[in-house]
């Protein structure tokens, strides 16, 4: 029987008449790593103050690890690394992280955590003398400063160049072959496509999909087409009543369309009688079809 991680059973959370979390079901197993994605107000960060015991829901269940979020946090077994909160200052980042690890429960060794985190090089620097990547670092850092069986992660990487974010997400990768489970909430959908071995859609506080990357695109359906053409075939308002398009972008001679039927789309387009140049068909991106299922369900039930 797969053990279950975190269970969150019909939960609901409201700030006045306003429902950030509505009657949410979900389950995170060992060893994932789990995308949180959503639009601004989806219900992300109650999410995560609700697993994290920050917050109560309303009405439903969350548990860790078989026990309540504060329990699990108090036996070693969450690490987080949270936007919200400062870091302290008038202290190192030695200082700190080795005041992360003597409050764990199963504490690493305080080296070798500042080396994980990549903030060896700055041990002796006072925290509040950091860029904004450093000290996304040193979240880091506390956040693993012991060995915990879940690390729940909010918008990691928010201020790290891309060889960090590269080498953050090759530690993380690691964590996850251990046996950890990862779960991160981000706006870089193309680190979700990338690591991620689940993506969870919120919209509304509902959970919307649920899936890998790829499955996300496909629930999307529609699909991309580009091609040139030149200048004395485009008509506009020809291109655009094409059937199926979801989406039609024309920037000079390149055309650029999302489709609920590519194949018809296509058919159509060669009707026309136009000669386009470079037609390419593929699915969608992660993020292209992120906007087309947060679009729909927003048409739906507006």
């Amino acid at each position: 029987m797969t053990t279950t991680v975190v269970a969150f059973d019909q939960v609901s959370k409201s700030y006045g008449k306003v429902r950030a979390v509505d009657g949410l079901t979900l389950a995170l197993y060992p060893g994932e790593t789990v995308a949180l994605l959503g639009p601004n107000g989806a219900g992300k960060s109650t999410t995560l103050d609700l697993l994290l015991g920050l917050k109560q829901p309303d009405k439903g269940a969350v548990r860790v690890f078989d026990t309540s979020p504060r329990e699990a946090i108090v036996d070693g077994r969450v690490g987080a690394m949270l936007q919200s909160g400062g870091l302290m200052d008038e202290v190192t980042v030695a200082e700190l992280v080795r005041l992360a690890c003597d409050l764990h429960p199963r504490p690493y060794k305080v080296s070798d955590v500042l080396a994980r985190a990549g903030v060896a090089q700055t041990a002796d620097r006072k925290v509040d003398k950091l860029s904004g990547g450093q000290a996304q670092r040193v979240r880091f850092a506390l956040a693993t400063a012991g060995d915990s069986d879940l690390i729940v992660l909010d918008e990691p990487t928010t201020g790290m160049d891309v060889t960090t974010r590269q080498s953050f997400w090759a530690t993380m990768r690691e964590q996850a072959d251990q046996g950890r489970t990862v779960l991160f909430a981000t706006h870089y959908l193309e680190e979700a496509d990338a690591v991620a071995d689940r993506v969870l859609v919120l919209h509304r506080g509902r959970l919307l999909a649920d899936g890998t990357a790829a499955e996300i695109k496909a629930k999307a359906g529609a699909r991309r087409i580009s091609f040139d053409l030149d200048g004395d075939q485009i008509d506009e308002a020809a291109l655009r009543a094409l059937p199926f398009l979801t989406s039609a972008v024309i920037s000079g001679h390149t055309v650029r369309f999302q489709s609920a039927d590519a194949d018809a789309t296509v058919h159509a387009l060669y009707g026309l009688g136009v000669h386009p140049r470079n037609l390419e068909v593929a699915g969608l991106g992660l993020e292209q079809a992120f906007v087309a299922l947060t679009e729909a369900e927003e048409a739906r039930t507006s």
